[in-house]
């Protein structure tokens, strides 16, 4: 690949995959039964899997692709507390306990996830590193400071402002006008996260089936049986995992995600110096676009690790690759003569009312719907629908019972995305 700006050696599979590449597990056959089956390998359904193995179920997991072939190893490596509406927006549609309850659970599944990674002594680069949240305009800053001043009362977090003239002190760039540090925001390498996950639901007893789609789900009185290309395994329970890429298999779960192309590139090491100057405390970055962009260092802070949502309409990580990279030189110019290394894109699925879900419909449980923020979210659901199918109390969360709601006309192709990120890019651009 010769393209500028692409390195002649630049590869469109995500960068974590040059240290952690997709699992090659051994051939197995496939039961007639079990407890448990789990359908898709990344972070939800292997926090699923490794609660219900350790619980004494047997269980299986099977996906279309490699284990963790989709977003979970795509994505950047940033975790937040996970929750997109604000209080204010929460309150007037479930009531101000609700709401409280809601936020307070993507607050811990942040503490959450940071115990985890310790308890079971997974080596993934994870770091408590602060993000960076930077203002696009200066109605913007004033927009964060008023929320910094009026975090409501038991829901305050960790944050300090940052003002346009000390911003060189977090990030090497007059691109923006300021913005706030939410210093108990978290970062990993997700590959290396994915890999340990699996090797825990291995180590528990689980069996991981790749390369093995499920093409039917059908009740069999108490159970289920799911239609495979390689055979019928009959199930107690079924964990349907799959977020972004949810598909005919499920059509009312298709109905209620959005599938959005995220897209990531990855630049060739820089300069001795030059990251320093860029990034100088290490944060990860994100900003207040409604057409985000995201990034970081990658963890030996050789190179920029940089996504956003680059077109109207889903597009080929060779297309995607050059306008990332021009999008990250309006923000560091220092970085124009800098190759891509690596050009991929993941999806992930957005809901109606930009909340996560997680619950039964007819029997199956689903835990989804991450809107972006699924490194967090993801494994902490997958963990307590897990718990769920043990029946645990533990399991309940502030999200269950939340109707999982779609839209007339809907079926699961969006449509509507198009002329929905042209009015936000245009929205973007405005001064104020």
């Amino acid at each position: 690949m010769t393209d500028h700006p692409f390195a002649a050696d630049a590869r469109l599979t995500p960068y974590w995959w040059e240290r952690v590449p997709r699992p090659a597990l051994p051939e197995t056959t496939l039961p007639a039964k079990a407890d448990v089956v789990v359908i898709g390998s990344g972070y939800t359904g292997l926090g699923a899997a490794l609660q219900t193995a350790r619980g004494g179920r047997d269980t299986l997991v099977i996906d279309a692709e490699d284990a963790g072939w989709g977003c979970s190893t795509r994505n950047g490596g940033q975790i937040s507390t996970s929750i997109k509406p604000g209080f204010d927006a929460l309150s007037r549609k479930h009531g101000a306990e609700r709401a409280f309850a809601i936020i307070k659970e993507g607050q811990r599944s942040l503490s959450w996830i940071a115990e985890f990674v310790a308890a079971e002594r997974i080596d993934c680069d994870f770091r408590v590193a602060g993000r960076f949240h930077a203002a696009h305009n200066p109605a913007q800053y004033e927009a964060l400071a008023r929320a910094v001043a009026a975090q409501p009362k038991g829901l305050e977090v960790e944050v300090q402002l940052v003002p346009r003239a000390e911003q060189r002190t977090e990030l090497g760039t007059d691109a923006y006008f300021g913005g706030a540090v939410y210093t108990r925001h978290a970062v990993v390498d997700p590959g290396r996260l994915h890999q340990g996950v699996l090797a825990r639901v291995l180590e528990a007893g689980a069996r991981v089936v790749a390369r093995c789609p499920a093409t039917g789900i059908e009740r069999d009185g108490k159970g289920f049986r799911v239609a495979t290309p390689r055979g019928i395994v009959a199930a107690r329970d079924v964990v349907v995992a799959t977020n972004g890429y949810t598909g005919a298999l499920t059509p009312w779960l298709r109905r209620r995600v959005i599938p959005i192309g995220s897209y990531v590139i990855a630049t060739e090491p820089l300069p001795p110096g030059l990251m320093d100057r860029l990034m100088p405390r290490d944060r990860i970055v994100s900003d207040t676009r409604k057409v985000v962009y995201y990034y970081r260092a990658s963890p030996d802070r050789t190179r920029v690790v940089f996504g956003g949502r680059v077109s109207h309409n889903e597009t080929d990580p060779r297309v995607s690759g050059p306008l990332l990279h021009a999008d990250m030189v309006a923000i560091f110019p220092e970085l124009a003569g800098v190759a891509i290394s690596h050009s991929w894109c993941g999806f992930v699925a957005y809901t109606f009312d930009e909340l996560a879900h997680i619950g039964r419909h007819e029997g199956i449980h689903y835990a989804m719907g991450y809107c972006g923020s699924g490194v967090g979210m993801a494994n902490y659901l997958g963990m307590r629908v897990g718990q769920q199918v043990l029946g645990r109390p533990e399991g309940r969360t502030a999200l269950d019972d939340i109707a999982f709601r779609t839209r007339p006309l809907y079926t699961g192709n969006p449509w509507f995305l198009a002329p929905s990120i042209r009015y936000y890019r245009w929205r973007d651009r405005r001064p104020v």
